[in-house]
């Protein structure tokens, strides 16, 4: 058992959803081993998510992605790289201008399939697949400047926690972003 299906293996899911996730990303790794880090592999892909938070943990910090015409977290794909915490740290950088964000805690603190819609990306089409996400609390300086990423997205912002909801279009993300709230409440 390599080390990601490890961590995955002894990962505590926090609700059904989670559990359900959980279950799909071992039998995905399970099944094509290594072909899971790049976008070769059409039926899905290994990405690392950034839910970035200010360090009064009140805010977070989004993007409006172009392609879901709506707010929400930062993050790519492995791109086979297998260090999926640098991943979630390079990808923050990329897409929000920060030089300085951390990692809350030393490894993933969510896992979540989720399916991508199918897309035009730099003029070449996209099709339908999953991306196997872990996500990783990163907390950043709200004082420091940001700048959207051209090719991703069209806005960033520091959302409030309370009212983040309203700016968020994918109402299926909603219960993702409340379970890392709730998670990062009980850091």
């Amino acid at each position: 058992m390599d080390d990601l299906s490890y961590r995955i293996e002894k990962f505590k899911p926090f609700d059904e959803n989670e559990e359900a996730s959980k279950q799909s990303f071992l039998q995905f790794m399970n099944a094509f081993h290594d072909n899971i880090y790049t976008r070769d592999n059409l039926i899905g892909h290994v990405c690392a998510s950034a839910f970035i938070v200010n360090k009064e943990r009140t805010k977070i910090l989004m993007a409006f992605h172009n392609i879901y015409q709506s707010f929400g977290w930062l993050g790519g794909h492995a791109d086979g790289d297998k260090d999926l915490a640098k991943v979630a740290l390079k990808e923050t950088k990329e897409e929000s201008g920060l030089a300085t964000p951390r990692l809350l805690t030393p490894d993933f603190a969510d896992i979540a399939v989720l399916h991508v819609i199918p897309h035009i990306k730099r003029g070449k089409f996209v099709p339908a697949h999953l991306h196997y996400t872990l996500t990783y609390i990163i907390e950043a300086d709200e004082n420091e400047p940001i700048r959207i990423a051209e090719n991703e997205n069209s806005a960033i912002a520091w959302l409030n926690m309370k009212d983040y909801h309203q700016s968020v279009k994918e109402e299926h993300m909603l219960p993702i972003y409340d379970r890392l709230i709730e998670k990062l409440h009980n850091l």
